[in-house]
């Protein structure tokens, strides 16, 4: 096991001082477990993940994707035989092995919410 003491991981070009770090360099920030919990029962196009999470905005929601596309956790599939032009998001296999800590995260937050939370409309 990989502890935060003194050693760094590298992973490409990149340094990290211990496992956690290097784990929420792939999953942090607001919205990236948001779009990975939406893949991950399967692929999704861009107009339908837009759908189900309506308040992130075009721009983050695509920086996103491509953020995820680029760490290898989700591929992009453009289909272009017949208009309109098609885009798929699919986790890859290195994201489908993050599904269990996201169902972890999923049941964390959401007893969370029923214990010191409220629903409330959009």
């Amino acid at each position: 096991m990989l502890d935060c003491k003194n050693n760094l991981i590298q992973v490409g070009d990149k340094k990290f001082p211990c496992g956690t770090s290097l784990a929420m360099s792939y999953i942090g920030g607001k919205w990236k477990t948001v779009i990975l919990y939406h893949l991950k029962d399967g692929k999704k196009r861009y107009n339908e993940l837009r759908k189900n999470m309506p308040t992130v905005t075009e721009r983050t929601l695509s920086l996103q994707l491509k953020q995820l596309e680029k760490d290898k956790m989700l591929t992009r599939k453009v289909y272009t035989k017949k208009p309109p032009l098609k885009v798929e998001y699919q986790l890859t296999e290195f994201g489908q092995s993050f599904i269990p800590v996201l169902d972890s995260i999923t049941s964390w937050g959401n007893s969370i919410a029923t214990s010191k939370g409220k629903i409330v409309s959009i």
